[in-house]
């Protein structure tokens, strides 16, 4: 049986270095179920071999397993070709990506990463490397979660991503 995980396990997230570890954390950490937002997908972002076997692992988890992303311009991801968007082409049962298509949803320009077990990285300025991110606080955590879901509920699915099996 597994413990939980302490309810103050802080990270730091005030550099680069420090982002790219939490990120790596918390999706270790995580057992089914990631959501992510991404204003901007950036090309280090998401795109480590560790954090990319990390994503792989939560995708395969199991028929629970659910990764969620929101992004606001996957047509420059697309054109960056980045990895984690190859990814979600090999498992797009288990990896979602809507756009967000409400103005007011696309103004929003902090990101944000949640997972199963109540950890969260949250970036104000997504282009910004200071936020604050914790492996388990659901205090935190929650309001972060309901945002996250009621944006993904107003966007559109991320047709344009998808590669056509014909």
């Amino acid at each position: 049986m597994e413990l939980p995980l302490p309810a103050t396990d802080t990270l730091p997230a005030g550099t680069r270095d420090e982002v790219a570890a939490a990120r790596l954390q918390l999706l270790g950490d995580a057992r089914h179920r990631v959501a992510m937002r991404l204003p901007v997908l950036s090309s280090e972002g998401y795109a480590s071999i560790k954090e990319l076997d990390e994503l792989r692992r939560i995708a395969t988890s199991g028929r629970s397993a659910l990764i969620r992303i929101l992004l606001h311009d996957p047509q420059a991801t697309l054109r960056n070709d980045h990895r984690l968007i190859a990814l979600a082409q090999r498992l797009p049962s288990s990896i979602q990506i809507r756009v967000p298509v409400d103005e007011v949803d696309l103004t929003w320009a902090s990101a944000c990463l949640l997972n199963d077990v109540g950890g969260y990285l949250f970036l104000p300025e997504a282009e910004r490397p200071r936020g604050r991110a914790a492996r388990s606080h659901r205090a935190n955590a929650v309001p972060l979660q309901q945002h996250f879901d009621e944006v993904w509920d107003r966007s559109e699915y991320a047709s344009m991503l998808h590669t056509l099996d014909i």
